[in-house]
């Protein structure tokens, strides 16, 4: 059948050719895909699926909860893995608690911690209820390294990163997004770039047609910039907390698809909880299939983009009126999942270079639609690319809705004749990052050159 549609395409593309005729728009036509698919590796039928907020605060920093209640939180929560992520402070361990004097002081302000009471984690026995597998089986294990950069930034340009010791103490200057990103990189650690809509502004932009429109140019091309130098940056945050601060960022995430993948590297997407306190935890997550629950095997999925976004919450109107009319249903302007009904779970994902189709077998799950160039173009479990060549770029992606949440695929990156190329950017682009960036290292020269600043600053973020 598929090669009967291939030959009924070429005879018609030829005839068209040959004869005179007005044609309003572009056809779908027959394309040799190469379809990159990011889960190609995973075992379906063996692995188990982890779930891991990557994203989440204590009292160390902004939190109200201490460390000890937040990773009791999500273990009882079933989560398989954490990071602790207190600004400008690293996590380095779950019982012997450390914290930067200085941020702990300053975030205490904005959250009335008492600051005369240390930071509690866990006992030992506690550590090893958590971390160990009992009768039930169940574990929780640590992210090593977990930051989010750039806590002194009066504009949020924030950073999370794990598996680099980098950052404890350090404020980091406002807009320099690319200094945590760069020491992350050098230590071999793996970052991301969090609520971009905060920084941008994108946030309050309630029409999402008005938001990341050419008046944000700025800013996607300084994401843009920075994703393709610095392959260890993963992407950007698409969904967390309760998508107040990100609800626009999905498409942000589908226009710097579009500039990234040409240059040779994808843009990943992650979803957390960014929790600061009791009732944030659970509203984002990352789901993982693994064919063991390891850090090891955490990092590798980060890495090659075989993981999935998950949100609790929708609060892009755009977005909730294609899925009402989807599953036929009104989902109003702001959406909350039941959080007693089960979120979408992937149980396989065929990939078919040879027929140019991406199928996906989910439980729980009321639609499946499918996005190129942050579009929605196709709606069922399997698409066929042909069937909408003259809507596609270079990638497509799935989101998948039910009652119980919604997941995010990763991007499946397509090449082909005529894919789009990588396109030149303006070399009048300049990050204004670098200005600040280097305001604060001659602050920090002056610093270090004082004696008494020198021993105070030691004091204070060390």
């Amino acid at each position: 059948m598929k090669s009967y549609k291939k030959a009924l395409a070429i005879f018609l593309a030829v005839l068209l050719t040959l004869v005179p005729c007005s044609v309003g728009a572009a056809a779908a036509v027959d394309k040799d895909y190469t379809i990159t698919n990011p889960y190609e590796d995973v075992d379906w039928q063996n692995w188990e699926q982890y779930k891991a907020d990557l994203h989440c605060h204590t009292n160390v920093s902004d939190g109200e909860n201490s460390v000890r209640e937040m990773i009791q939180m999500h273990y009882d929560l079933d989560y398989d893995f954490l990071a602790i992520t207190d600004h400008s402070t690293v996590c380095y361990s779950w019982t012997d608690v450390q914290y930067v004097p200085a941020i702990r002081a300053a975030m205490s302000l904005r959250t009335g911690t008492n600051i005369l009471l240390a930071p509690e984690g866990l006992t030992e026995e506690e550590y090893q209820e958590v971390t160990t597998p009992g009768k039930d089986g169940k574990a929780m294990l640590q992210v090593p390294f977990g930051n989010e950069q750039n806590g002194g930034s009066f504009n949020n340009t924030h950073v999370n990163s794990w598996f680099a010791d980098y950052g404890n103490g350090v404020l980091g200057a406002t807009s320099d997004y690319e200094t945590s990103i760069r020491n992350v990189d050098k230590l071999g650690g793996l970052s991301v770039i969090n609520h971009p809509g905060e920084y941008t502004g994108a946030r309050d932009e309630d029409d999402p047609d008005k938001a990341y429109d050419e008046s944000y140019s700025y800013y996607i091309n300084k994401f843009a910039n920075l994703l393709e130098q610095y392959p260890s940056c993963l992407g950007i945050d698409i969904n967390s907390k309760t998508d107040g601060r990100t609800k626009n960022d999905r498409k942000l995430w589908d226009i710097l698809l579009q500039k990234v993948i040409p240059t040779g590297r994808t843009v990943k997407a992650i979803a957390s909880s960014d929790a600061h306190r009791e009732s944030a935890v659970d509203s984002g997550w990352t789901v993982h299939p693994l064919p063991e629950q390891s850090v090891d095997a955490l990092r590798t999925s980060l890495e090659t983009g075989a993981f999935f976004a998950a949100s609790h919450y929708i609060k892009n109107t755009k977005e909730l009126a294609i899925l009402s009319t989807e599953i036929g249903e009104d989902l109003g302007t702001e959406w909350t999942a039941d959080f007693s009904l089960p979120t979408p779970e992937v149980k396989g994902i065929l990939v078919d270079d040879v027929e140019d189709t991406i199928s996906i077998q989910a439980d729980n799950a009321r639609t499946i639609h499918w996005i190129a160039d942050g579009e929605v173009i196709a709606v069922g479990d399997t698409i066929d690319l042909d069937d909408y060549s003259d809507q596609i770029g270079s990638y497509v992606r799935a989101e998948i809705f039910g009652d119980g949440g919604i997941l995010y695929t990763q991007a499946f990156v397509l090449d082909y004749d005529g894919a789009p190329e990588a396109q030149e950017e303006s070399s009048s682009f300049f990050d204004f990052g670098t200005i600040f960036r280097k305001l604060y290292e001659l602050m920090m020269i002056f610093i270090n050159s004082n004696n008494v600043l020198n021993e105070l600053q030691e004091w204070l973020f060390r």
